[in-house]
């Protein structure tokens, strides 16, 4: 109450980049799907409001050419890391463009049984094309190769382990960001071997059926880092509140992939710019509501959690809020 609140300052500062607020564009495959060349259309986007985007398919080069803005690059658990031949050409590739930053997405060991791209007979191909235009044809025909239907789960070569995350931090003076953590020991974990940040994520709750809520497991992985990296955290995020809920349990940014991709299907370039807008319009007008003109003195007194479990309760109060 009564504070000075005639200046919003959203800006947040990440390995020694300055952003001007705490909004990440999140990685999103298949964005052909939604817009025709989705992936660089994005990426122009990101740069035109200056946010930054966590990029991922298509050529890195193409994609650095689209939008100028700070971009990390995203890699996954899959070829790249088939040795370290494979992963020090990726990381060679990534430097040479200008990116910024490494995302490693690890909860994506195997592709999930997702019941909704079966009933709707998504065909994987059109993550590369584009889907058929609507008035193309009448009821869409059965997918040729549906998304992993009845499929063993099995891999052509070992899944990355820690020891991996070790190796590629040994390869680059880059950031290495761990994203798809929901438990305090694996932040800890990414501490040990070398990573600079975590993301705290679910992978959009599509991976592992019934996986908890990223908000609830955010004061865990914060309590474990200890401050001694950023911890960022994804998943369901639609609304400045949302967002400042996030920073009051010690997120230092919030990354989105959904809203910008409605704000896509809808209407292209003009349609992500204006989701980032509206988030970032909404985020500050929360602070200044909220009387914390700006990042620094966001803190969970914020937060009120009701009917949420008594195990949660507890762990809010026990965890140390991180210095600076």
């Amino acid at each position: 109450a009564l504070i000075d609140v005639h200046k919003i300052d959203l800006s947040v500062e990440l390995f020694g980049q300055r952003l001007e607020y705490p909004i990440l564009l999140d990685p999103a495959g298949g964005k052909n799907c939604f817009y025709p060349d989705g992936e660089n259309v994005v990426a122009r986007a990101a740069a035109a409001k200056r946010a930054l985007y966590i990029t991922t398919g298509g050529g890195i080069q193409k994609t650095r050419e689209s939008g100028q803005g700070p971009v990390w690059w995203q890699v996954t658990t899959g070829g790249e890391f088939r040795n370290s031949q494979s992963m020090r050409a990726f990381v060679k590739r990534v430097e040479s463009q200008g990116c910024s930053g490494i995302c490693f997405t690890t909860d994506i060991m195997y592709v999930s049984h997702r019941e909704r791209d079966i009933r709707n007979r998504l065909e994987r191909a059109w993550c590369e094309t584009g889907m058929p235009a609507r008035d193309a044809q009448g009821r869409l025909p059965e997918a040729k190769n549906p998304w992993r239907v009845g499929v063993y789960p099995e891999r052509p070569f070992p899944t990355p382990t820690w020891a991996t995350v070790s190796e590629l931090r040994s390869m680059t003076r880059l950031p290495v960001v761990i994203k798809g953590l929901m438990r305090g020991e694996d932040g800890a974990l990414a501490v040990e071997h070398g990573a600079s940040g975590v993301i705290v994520s679910n992978h959009g709750a599509r991976q592992l059926d019934q996986v908890g809520a990223t908000i609830e497991a955010l004061p865990e992985v914060v309590q474990a880092v200890a401050g001694k990296i950023p911890v960022l955290v994804d998943g369901g995020f639609r609304r400045g509140t949302d967002i400042l809920k996030a920073l009051a349990l010690g997120a230092r940014a919030v990354c989105v992939a959904r809203p910008y991709l409605y704000g896509l299907a809808a209407f292209g370039q003009p349609g992500v710019e204006r989701v980032i807008e509206l988030l970032r319009t909404e985020l500050a007008l929360n602070m200044g509501l909220a009387g914390v003109p700006k990042l620094a003195d966001i803190d969970r007194t914020l937060v009120r959690i009701r009917a949420a479990s008594a195990e949660v309760r507890q762990r809010l109060r026990q965890t140390p809020w991180p210095a600076g």
